[in-house]
């Protein structure tokens, strides 16, 4: 049985979706797009700030226009940290940020907390309780400004209480 176009370049959406660095028709191979280990053209970059391209960015057959390695977003702004508490959206993660907040009358801390939604590409597979670095970006939707750049993963033998546990990075 031979493999349709759709199912070699990976296609879960109902319109055909490429990179836009790469023309597929092309005789000339003049683009954007270099040669991954399998031999296939593919658009990726560095996004810099000392992060490393993913593997799986580089040698993965996904399309995401909103991935900082393998689209169109550019990484500037704020890098922050946090505890991802929920991934029950389709490519997006909701991160715990915890912080403390001066109280000048008492001369004492007290403990907040905010959650972010950041966009995750394809490349990384997020779990509860992984601690991720986000990046800012341009506004992506309504309420993401954030893009995933890096994961810590957390470890398997002790569970962390995502929701309420107060961690600070």
């Amino acid at each position: 049985r031979r493999r349709t176009m759709a199912e070699i370049l990976d296609q879960t959406e109902k319109a055909f979706q490429k990179q836009a660095g790469i023309f597929l028709s092309s005789k000339n191979r003049k683009t954007l797009a270099k040669k991954n280990a399998h031999g296939k053209l593919r658009y990726w970059r560095n996004v810099g700030l000392g992060f490393k391209t993913p593997e799986s960015a580089i040698n993965g057959n996904y399309v995401d226009k909103k991935c900082p390695f393998t689209g169109g977003v550019a990484i500037r702004g704020r890098v922050l940290k946090g505890l991802v508490l929920s991934t029950k959206m389709n490519r997006t993660v909701i991160i715990r940020r915890d912080y403390l907040h001066y109280i000048p009358k008492y001369k004492r801390y007290e403990k907040r907390h905010t959650n972010v939604a950041a966009h995750i590409s394809p490349c990384f597979r997020a779990k509860e309780g992984d601690v991720v670095t986000i990046g800012e970006c341009r506004p992506l939707s309504k309420t993401v400004r954030f893009n995933v750049v890096d994961i810590e993963a957390c470890s398997a033998q002790k569970p962390v209480n995502v929701k309420k546990q107060f961690r600070m990075f």
